[in-house]
């Protein structure tokens, strides 16, 4: 996923948060290292969540945590939180069509699309069919696309057909790849939870261990791959 040279990486995600639990640790270490990183979020105002700071705090968050991983500015849509079933696909389609068309990213991370979330189901689908728009109009090809995990959402998902999250791509984040996915996770207000959920710090921290461990690697996100070039 990583190469000498410098890349457009984006994320399409279903809420706020998604984007800094399943990618936050490496958009910070990207950064560092002169990639660019947009993070488009679906359902920008997510008006079901419970304890939701009101919008114009939550816009606020949303932005802080961009900064903490060194992410452009927040690319948010506005689809119905735990709706994306209601909405018609074409819609979320052509909407991560035209963040493509405006962003031309080299690389796009969403959603698993065996997550228990059934929003991260309809992100993940939708972003699969929008990530063929080379194929359909001039626009830069795509070099990777990939899925992420997030916890409480991708490790609750019932194997119920052999489809579950499997990694075969990771990248090295390090202690302060760590610190700053922590960071942009508490700047979203009540996103957090008390060990031993999986959005703790120790279960975060634990998750970037053993990620780390299975690649001989201190800490590490993982990813599984839906596409790939290697450009020789």
């Amino acid at each position: 996923m990583i190469t000498t040279s410098k890349k457009i990486y984006l994320t399409v995600t279903a809420h706020p948060d998604d984007e800094a639990l399943g990618f936050g640790a490496s958009s910070f270490v990207l950064s560092q290292k002169g990639h660019k990183i947009f993070n488009c979020i679906l359902s920008g105002k997510v008006d079901a969540r419970r304890h939701r700071p009101d919008e114009d705090k939550l816009k606020e968050h949303t932005e802080n945590a961009q900064k903490f991983m060194g992410a452009e500015p927040v690319i948010l849509g506005e689809f119905p939180n735990i709706k994306f079933n209601t909405v018609p696909h074409l819609d979320l389609v052509q909407y991560i069509e035209d963040v493509i068309d405006r962003v031309q990213p080299d690389v796009i991370i969403t959603h698993h699309p065996y997550d228990l979330n059934n929003d991260h189901y309809h992100t993940s689908k939708a972003c699969q069919a929008a990530a063929r728009l080379f194929q359909r109009k001039p626009c830069k090809p795509l070099t990777g696309l990939y899925f992420m995990e997030i916890p409480s959402s991708t490790d609750w998902a019932f194997p119920v057909d052999g489809q579950n999250f499997t990694p075969d791509t990771f990248i090295e984040v390090g202690e302060i790849g760590v610190e700053q996915k922590l960071k942009a996770l508490y700047a979203y207000e009540g996103v957090m939870r008390p060990y031993p959920h999986p959005r703790s710090d120790e279960a975060i921290k634990a998750l970037a261990t053993l990620r780390g461990s299975q690649v001989g690697r201190h800490y590490c996100e993982a990813f599984q791959t839906a596409m790939n070039i290697i450009e020789p």
